[in-house]
């Protein structure tokens, strides 16, 4: 049975107790939060509104076209799947309160392009450089339009377009178009590496972790209003009728620089064995998903394709040192697992998708533009997404590694090193080039369905 048909089979009717897990409201938790519809297309769409009355108008002709987790899993599946949220800024202008906007979290108020200090997008990463309008504080929400293909999407957007001329003063910003990148029989990126292959179970939603996932975690670390890993729900903002079974996204759009990346791999590797190595050093894992803790000599597609296996594994006693998987391999950073302490208190739900084509291979680079588009969705933005991005991903002395970042996402700018543990003599490489680009970012929240229900009977000026 499928993760998604266990979903569907859950009892939605378990009351709230503290000697047992807390039940989610599936009818009013946008789907997104809790699964990936089945899409192979998407549009992200960036608005901005030039007043309350025209931004709750835009609202309330969409409530009724938002999806619920109420119809994940179905036989049936629930055809709605747009997703919305808004920035602290766009919920001022829909007439939430001052004395309620107070009460939301520092970094939310200030949104993701205030925080570059803390999350170490300088450089070419800087807000400064950010493309479509996201790093102003006339970004007031976004709709996400998912489709079946790329005709659906188009369908999508011309009617959503057509909406927006009905809704005064609301209007595009931006908006990115995502795309699957063949084969569709498994998720992968631009470098080609296997795609959603670790994600946390969330406690409540009756699906079964994978071996290696690790136990299922608390709701409240992810939807507000539930009890986290720490205890019952505390400061969410108020009033509760507006963040109860919300959740708090950091939208991300990266470049990915893969003729960069093949020039390296060619550079560093004479044969395609040695450069498929190297590239697993980079990542962590094959190119097939197999993780090199498991599989540290070849590549195992067998393994890399079963959830049964493809996660089972651990740092600290199979692999201390790193002469399997590096100390400083991407999936090593961004999931250290027991090799950190509360990990329960960090771990994100990550979602998105892939834009621009795919490369040809033989191509060093083309001038197209092409990446991932992703939103993490958490609890704490500062707790979760931002230690992350901090520690994780660029802390030079992660692992007291001494001068390197994350050799993937990480920002870099040709002075940092990537360590690969080997007997007898490690091999260090330095001053790795950037594989990939932020090109934008932004703070989202996600609020319940109730809660856009209560955004649109706000007027301005309250």
């Amino acid at each position: 049975m499928s993760a998604l048909q266990q979903l569907h089979r859950i009892s939605r009717d378990l009351t709230i107790r503290t000697d047992q897990p807390a039940s989610l409201d599936f009818d009013d938790i946008q789907h997104f939060l809790i699964s990936r519809p089945p899409a192979r297309a998407a549009r992200y769409e960036f608005l901005t509104f030039a007043n309350g009355t025209g931004g709750r108008a835009w609202l309330t002709g969409l409530i009724d076209k938002v999806g619920t987790a109420s119809g994940v899993g179905s036989s049936l599946p629930d055809s709605r799947w747009v997703t919305v949220g808004f920035t602290w800024d766009g919920l001022r202008v829909l007439g939430v309160a001052e004395a309620s906007l107070a009460t939301f979290p520092e970094e939310f108020r200030q949104g993701m392009a205030a925080r570059a200090g803390i999350l170490g997008t300088t450089g070419a990463n800087h807000p400064d450089h950010w493309v479509g309008g996201l790093a102003s504080t006339n970004l007031h929400a976004i709709a996400i339009l998912f489709a079946r293909d790329v005709a659906e999407r188009e369908r999508c957007r011309q009617e959503h377009a057509t909406y927006l001329k009905q809704c005064d003063g609301v209007e595009l910003l931006s908006a990115l178009d995502l795309e699957a990148i063949p084969p569709f029989d498994y998720a992968h990126e631009h470098f080609g590496f296997h795609d959603r292959l670790s994600q946390p179970v969330i406690e409540g939603t009756g699906v079964e972790p994978t071996p290696g996932s690790g136990p299922p975690i608390k709701s409240g670390e992810f939807f507000l209003g539930y009890p986290d890993e720490e205890g019952p729900a505390a400061g969410m903002p108020q009033p509760e009728s507006l963040s109860r079974n919300g959740s708090y996204v950091a939208y991300l759009r990266m470049q990915e620089h893969v003729g960069a990346f093949r020039d390296f791999l060619r550079a560093h590797g004479e044969t395609s064995e040695q450069q498929e190595l190297i590239a697993a050093k980079l990542m962590g894992r094959w190119r097939s998903g197999a993780p090199l803790v498991l599989a540290p000599d070849k590549d195992d597609p067998k393994l890399g394709a079963d959830p049964q296996r493809n996660n089972d594994f651990s740092y600290a006693n199979t692999d201390p040192y790193g002469y399997g998987c590096p100390l400083g391999a991407h999936i090593r950073r961004m999931n250290p697992r027991d090799t950190a302490v509360n990990m329960n208190r960090r771990k994100m739900i990550r979602r998105g998708g892939t834009y621009g084509p795919p490369l040809p291979e033989g191509i060093s680079d083309d001038g197209i533009e092409r990446g991932i588009a992703a939103f993490v969705g958490c609890a704490s933005l500062v707790r979760q997404f931002e230690f992350a991005m901090n520690v994780w991903t660029n802390d030079p002395n992660f692992h007291e590694l001494g001068n390197e970042r994350d050799p993937i996402f990480g920002t870099q700018d040709g002075t940092f090193d990537i360590t690969i543990p080997k007997r007898p003599i490690r091999k260090k490489i330095k001053g790795l080039p950037a594989f990939t680009t932020i090109r934008a970012g932004a703070y989202f929240f996600l609020p319940g369905v109730k809660a856009l229900r209560y955004l649109t009977t706000l007027s301005d000026g309250l």
